[in-house]
């Protein structure tokens, strides 16, 4: 009962941290853009690098979560590996961009 109850409850929690992701990433190239077109016309410093980064670095941890709760559902051990490969691939950009960040600053 527990089980089909997780099964049926999973999937579109999934979806909504995904799609979290997604707008962020959206919401934050959107803005940097935005900063550089102002930065650009008022010939003021802005720090778009760093607001894009800090962005992508939140999609990345919506992104993360969804793959966490996707363990849950694995069924067997092929889909564990590519969900591992995944997770790692993602935890490795996101080392890379707070590293970045780090040395922007």
């Amino acid at each position: 009962m527990l089980e089909e109850l997780i099964a049926l409850m999973l999937p579109p929690i999934i979806s909504v941290c995904e799609l979290m992701g997604i707008f962020v990433v959206a919401v934050s190239a959107v803005r940097a853009f935005w900063n550089y077109c102002k930065g650009f016309m008022t010939h003021m410093p802005t720090d778009v690098k760093f607001d894009l980064a800090n962005g992508l670095a939140t999609s990345l941890e919506f992104k993360m979560a969804a793959e966490i709760l996707k363990t849950v559902l694995v069924r067997d051990l092929n889909e564990l590996v590519v969900l591992g490969a995944v997770v790692l691939l993602r935890a490795l950009l996101s080392l890379l961009i707070h590293f970045e960040m780090k040395s922007h600053r």
